[in-house]
Order: structure tokens, then C-alpha cells, then sequence
């Protein structure tokens, strides 16, 4: 990571910028830092100036677009203290640091990745102690920035907190450094650490994010299978991205992939409104469906397995499809739980890319059977 491309100046070794570009591009990386890997470096097409690979992880001057929210799915309402996100009954959320291996370009968490927030855990004692508190709480999310790239002892400390608590019935890790900094888990120590506190009857869970074919090679595959190796459940949830993966052709191929290697498809989500990532990467929702549909036709039982889904201030809401000019959701995760199950419609808009994007008074909320409470 020391060796990460963080800086303009060093981005000129890869391109030729004008002296505009050159400014405009700093105060990008300003507002929103810069980091890639060099190994992620290594897997862009510098002759193809629309090479998804390059537009995931370079900034480019659509990013002074400020169109969106940089809090699209309600996380500070759910905050609970400093670092910690109560939203799910069953489900504790910690924002364990600010930092990844990369900084790509899409992320929803652009006001805080690689800049100083008071945003993330500063004791996981703390956050132990209000899940404790929390009966219903089974399950814990830690994520960031990318916790995977804590030193080894912070994520066995986090690990041993956790593991004392009885009611916690498995731990997810979201990472991307699977992706773009797959030599990470070629450490066996990390391997070591994650594998002792992986149980039979309390597993760990990486979720993960690969976003394109491209982004699936000899390096990425063998770090999947060290974790695999260790005990460790992979899935993925890939972001459904304009010029990246916005074709069925593309997806199908990444799906299918997924599987091969064990990297579970578990959600495609609907990229978030963000400021500097919604005009420059959100698909609208109809043509989302057109694209999901059309690749789930050429995908097997298990690749075709996920949801695609909508992370809203609500909700994890699932994107049904659409039948007689209506678009159908359903609630698969609610804030409030007497949505859960719930089916509603929306007539179609071309040009919606979110739930708030329609108008709020054409709602009609079905009944449908709850899930299982």
C-alpha cells in the first residue's frame, strides 16, 4: 500500500494531463482522495480511455457533479455512537476505519473514506457493550473504509471482542481488497487469525465486491481461495455501474465467474445517489431491470441466485421488475419491520435511478405475506 498511486503527480506517469485537467483534477483528489494499488494499476488498459477498470479507480472531472446526497441511505439517523449503525433488529454495523486499499470512484461512502472523520469506532469494547444491551442483535457487519487492511493484532482484538459475545451467530467483513490488493491475503498470519475464530457453529463471512470480468485473475482468485481455505465464506455484491458492467453481456460473464471461483453472488445493488458518483455512474432503474433480466437468461442456478437491490434510507428494497407500465419492489430488509414482505409499485419513469426519484403521492403499497419474524 506504501507504494499505492495517491497523487496527481504520480498519475502523470500513466497519462498525459493539460495543465486544466492537471488543476481540476487536484481538487478532485482534494475533496476525495486518490488510491490505488499498483497490482490494480497493472490491470488498466491506458490505450482504452473508457476502460472500466480505469473509470472504477482513476478520478476523472465528472466527480464536480454534486447531484445527490453523500448520506443516501439515512446512516447518520441510525448511528448509535461514534462508529457503530443500529438500522436491522438483527444486524450491528461498525465503521472500523476510513481507510482501503483503493479509493474507487464509485463508493458510497465518499465523505469519509481517506479524510479525517469522527465518523469511525474509536472502542470496540463500546460498541460490544451496546450489543450486548441489544438481545436481537445475531449478526455484526464490520466494514469502513476496509477493515481488512487493519494491522493483523486490531482485527484479532475485534475478533476476540466479538467472539465473547454468545448471542453473535456470525461476523461479515466487507472488503474489497480481495479485488484490488489481493496479496494482502497471502499473509498467513491474517489467514491464521481469521480461520481460529471461524467456528462450525459461528463462521465468518467476507463480503466482497468484483465488479467486472476484468477484475477476476490468477492474483484475485488464489485470495479467494485462501480465504476459502481458512474457513472463511466468501459472497459478493457487485454495483451495478454505468460503463462498467450496464450490459448483460458483461454481467452474465461476471456472474458466472463469481460462482466458478466461490464467490458467491449475493446482491447487485443499484448504485446510490451520491454526490460526485450518481451523474457519473447510476444506471436508471428500468434499464437496470432490462439488464438484470436479460442476464439472469443466461445464468446458472446458483449465479442467478442474488437480488438486485436498491440500499435505501428505508430499506434494502428489491427491484421486482416491471409489469403493465409499473415498477414492483419489495421490502427484503426493513427500518421499520412492519414493512418486511411488503410489495409496492411505482408507475415507470425512465428517467428514475432511486425510490425518491418518484413521485411520492403514485405509491400504492400491496399486501403480501411478511417474512418469517
Amino acid at each position: 500500500m506504501k507504494n499505492s498511486i495517491c497523487t496527481v503527480e504520480q498519475l502523470k506517469g500513466f497519462i498525459d494531463l493539460s495543465a486544466t485537467e492537471e488543476k481540476k483534477l487536484r481538487q478532485i483528489v482534494k475533496n476525495h482522495p486518490m488510491r490505488v494499488t499498483p497490482y490494480y494499476m497493472s490491470l488498466i488498459d491506458w490505450d482504452n480511455p473508457d476502460d472500466p477498470i480505469r473509470k472504477m479507480a482513476i478520478p476523472s472531472i465528472e466527480e464536480f457533479n454534486q447531484q445527490g446526497d453523500y448520506d443516501t441511505s439515512g446512516e447518520a439517523e441510525n448511528t448509535k455512537m461514534s462508529g457503530l449503525q443500529y438500522k436491522y433488529q438483527e444486524t450491528a454495523l461498525i465503521l472500523a476505519t476510513n481507510k482501503c486499499a483503493m479509493y474507487c470512484r464509485h463508493c458510497f461512502r465518499k465523505r469519509l473514506v481517506g479524510l479525517q472523520t469522527k465518523e469511525i469506532l474509536e472502542r470496540f469494547e463500546d460498541a460490544a457493550d451496546y450489543i450486548k444491551q441489544h438481545e436481537h442483535i445475531n449478526n455484526v457487519l464490520v466494514t469502513g473504509g476496509d477493515p481488512l487492511v487493519l494491522e493483523n493484532e486490531v482485527i484479532e482484538k475485534l475478533l476476540l471482542i466479538l467472539s465473547e459475545i454468545p448471542q453473535i451467530k456470525f461476523i461479515r467483513f466487507g472488503s474489497r481488497a480481495p479485488v484490488t490488493f489481493p496479496s494482502r491475503f497471502n499473509d498467513e498470519e491474517l489467514l491464521r487469525i481469521l480461520s481460529k475464530y471461524s467456528h462450525p457453529d459461528r463462521r465468518i463471512y467476507v463480503v466482497t465486491q468484483f465488479n467486472h470480468p476484468k477484475e477476476i485473475t490468477k492474483q484475485s482468485i488464489h485470495a479467494v481461495d485462501n480465504l476459502i481455505k481458512s474457513g472463511i465464506i466468501v459472497n459478493n455484491q457487485t454495483v451495478l455501474l454505468k460503463s462498467v458492467n450496464d450490459n448483460a453481456t458483461t454481467l452474465v460473464n461476471l456472474l458466472n465467474r463469481l460462482v466458478s471461483i466461490g464467490a458467491n453472488p449475493y446482491y447487485v445493488f443499484q448504485c446510490r445517489p451520491v454526490k460526485s458518483v450518481k451523474n457519473n455512474f447510476q444506471v436508471p432503474l428500468c434499464r437496470g431491470i432490462d439488464i438484470i433480466e436479460k442476464a439472469k437468461a443466461h445464468c446458472n442456478g446458483h449465479s442467478k441466485r442474488f437480488r438486485y437491490i436498491m440500499s435505501h434510507r428505508t430499506g434494502k428494497i428489491e427491484v421486482l421488475g416491471v409489469f403493465d407500465d409499473e415498477i414492483y419492489f419489495k421490502y427484503h430488509q426493513a427500518k421499520n419491520r412492519k414493512r418486511l414482505g411488503k410489495i409496492f409499485k411505482h408507475p415507470v419513469d425512465e428517467t428514475a435511478g432511486w425510490l425518491d426519484d418518484f413521485e411520492s403521492t403514485s405509491m400504492q403499497m400491496l399486501d403480501a405475506v411478511p417474512y418469517p419474524l
